[in-house]
């Protein structure tokens, strides 16, 4: 029984973290808001090497429709714009030799719908990671119970199956949340 439930609170885990992960990936798209969050994953030339903006310059929100980017370096701010320019952010930022401000323009009603649809996809990456979790957990309690493992019972593999899918069910309920909130913030002008 040990195994059982080392494998669900291992599934758990998993799904904890692909709710997680579908979160952090929504907050990669933009709402027609400012937000620091916006910058994440960009890349820029620091001494040679690529590094991440936000180990380079702090990223504030004066207002809600503008960005300010304060490099630590003064010798960096070129880098930095050009590397906000060669982006796909669709974003245009301007240089005043000590920060760069970018404002955010307000999004097209197309615009909003795709990035709606862009969250909708991520998740259903989402689900599909926890739908494999729950597969993954269920080829192994099935395993459990063919191996032959002291204590292991069709009965304790069944009723295990079922926790699994309460699990699974509760974080794709999560993950719908997450999508809807993320939905109504996109449409909110």
């Amino acid at each position: 029984m040990e195994e059982i439930e080392m494998f669900l609170e291992e599934a758990k885990e998993l799904m904890d973290k692909s709710v997680s992960h579908c979160q952090h990936e929504l907050t990669k798209i933009r709402a027609g808001k400012a937000a620091p969050t916006m910058l994440d994953g960009l890349m820029v030339e620091y001494y040679g090497s690529p590094t991440p903006i936000t180990q380079v310059a702090s990223i504030t929100t004066p207002d809600a429709r503008t960005l300010a980017i304060k490099p630590w370096e003064k010798n960096v701010i070129s880098n930095i714009e050009r590397a906000i320019i060669n982006s796909d952010l669709g974003l245009n930022p301007q240089n005043d030799g000590e920060q760069i401000r970018i404002n955010i323009p307000p999004l097209t009603e197309d615009r909003r719908r795709d990035l709606v649809k862009q969250a909708k996809g991520e998740g259903e990456n989402g689900k599909v990671s926890i739908r494999n979790v729950r597969k993954d957990t269920n080829d192994s309690l099935k395993k459990l119970l063919k191996d032959g493992v002291e204590g292991v019972s069709e009965d304790s593999v069944k009723d295990a199956e079922a926790e699994v899918q309460k699990i699974t069910d509760s974080h794709v309920l999560k993950i719908d949340a997450l999508i809807e909130a993320k939905e109504k913030d996109i449409m909110t002008i």
